[in-house]
């Protein structure tokens, strides 16, 4: 049987705090990975200015073409986020508003997986609640289930390592990085069968 082709995943990272859950989350997620896939973080959507039509009009920032451009190129895009306010984080938001603009539409049918991370008990739930408000608009391929919703968190990181260490965790996630593999490569043959059925 011959071997499946590699793929390559990208991880968008909404917190921008140096000891974010999340970015351990992110960090630990090459190692959960499937064989052949290989996951890389984008940019830090800290380098986006904030939206403004007007900076817009002057020519797209540095840091949004290249984010646009890697997102592009990636069979997937794995989007890490904290809950602020029951919402996602202002940052996050902000650097979909400049890549939803690209005339590139890096997003567009893009697969799309989506983890949280939260000290309380829902684990961000809500936060990917509006996210997927925001998917559905950008016309992504957001994987519905298994959902990742990692709760209680600070006692599932080793602070020193800044990796998710807790086994039940790493075992689900790296559950939901197979299925979104299965999830890319059904799409894929999706498109390739897509013009022999019209």
């Amino acid at each position: 049987m011959p071997s499946e082709a590699p793929l390559t995943l990208v991880t968008m990272l909404g917190s921008l705090r140096r000891g974010s859950y999340n970015a351990a989350i992110a960090r630990s997620l090459p190692e959960l990975a499937p064989p052949s896939v290989t996951i890389a973080a984008l940019g830090s959507v800290g380098d986006f200015p904030l939206y403004n039509a007007d900076l817009q009009a002057e020519g797209f920032p540095a840091a949004v073409r290249r984010v646009g451009e890697e997102i592009g190129a990636a069979d997937g895009l794995i989007f890490v986020t904290p809950e602020y306010n029951y919402s996602v984080p202002g940052v996050l938001k902000n650097a979909i508003d400049w890549l939803s603009r690209l005339p590139e539409k890096p997003f567009k049918h893009k697969p799309v997986l989506i983890q949280s991370a939260s000290p309380g008990l829902l684990g961000g739930a809500r936060a990917q609640y509006h996210l997927r408000q925001m998917l559905v608009y950008l016309d992504t391929y957001a994987m519905n289930v298994p959902e990742v919703m990692v709760n209680q968190v600070a006692s599932k990181v080793d602070e020193t390592s800044g990796r998710l260490t807790d086994q039940a965790s790493r075992d689900f996630i790296a559950g939901q990085l197979k299925a979104f593999v299965a999830f890319i490569r059904d799409m894929q043959a999706f498109a390739r069968d897509r013009p022999s059925r019209a």
